[in-house]
């Protein structure tokens, strides 16, 4: 994007705020990790481990988990602003119930590394994954299930919306709640959704 993409504006309000305004939608109190840029007015910051900030968003998740004091911490990233807030309500529903190690949802049969609700009983296993040569999130995820003997739930967004447990206030298809904006074309195509403008989605 050329800049910092947590400031990037999305209907005249940045990235991050989009984010924050999400999660508080859905009852919880927001926190950022992985700050370029000083966000502290927007919600407390988390500093990253200096020794890993270079190191993927594992590395985030792992700084995350070891400064919370809750059960299980929820990751979003800034760059999906088009998810609803009725599923990330679901998803903590789901984790506490089914007392998931990792839990994440599915779109048109594809597993979503995020939005991902994780134990923090996985920290010294996804920091395991993190000192080694896969940081891939979603092996991390699943490798922190099998050694917890826990779930690794994945939802498929379809079903939730057929059930009623989730929708989108736009009343946007699940396949454009995951459109992650990397590039000024994303960035254009997601302000026409939210204005209610027709696009093909690719």
């Amino acid at each position: 994007m050329g800049h910092d993409k947590a400031l990037t504006l999305l209907a005249g309000v940045p990235l991050v705020q989009h984010a924050s305004n999400l999660l508080r939608s859905a009852g919880l109190e927001p926190r950022i990790a992985g700050a370029k840029s000083d966000l502290s007015s927007i919600a407390p910051t988390l500093p990253d481990d200096p020794n890993q900030s270079s190191l993927g968003p594992l590395s985030g998740i792992c700084s995350a988990l070891a400064n919370s004091s809750a059960p299980r911490a929820l990751f979003l990233p800034v760059d999906l602003p088009l998810l609803p807030a009725s599923l990330i309500g679901y998803l903590i529903h789901h984790a506490t119930v089914a007392q998931s190690a990792v839990t994440v949802v599915s779109v048109a049969g594809f597993i979503q590394t995020f939005p991902a609700i994780i134990d923090t009983a996985a920290l010294p296993s996804l920091q395991s994954s993190l000192n080694s040569n896969d940081r891939n999130s979603l092996r991390a995820f699943r490798a922190a299930a099998d050694i917890l003997s826990r779930p690794f739930s994945v939802l498929p967004v379809e079903l939730l919306l057929q059930a009623g447990q989730v929708s989108s206030p736009q009343a946007l298809p699940p396949g454009v709640w995951f459109l992650n904006i990397n590039t000024p074309q994303d960035l254009l195509q997601a302000e026409a959704l939210l204005a209610g403008r027709h696009v093909q989605v690719i």
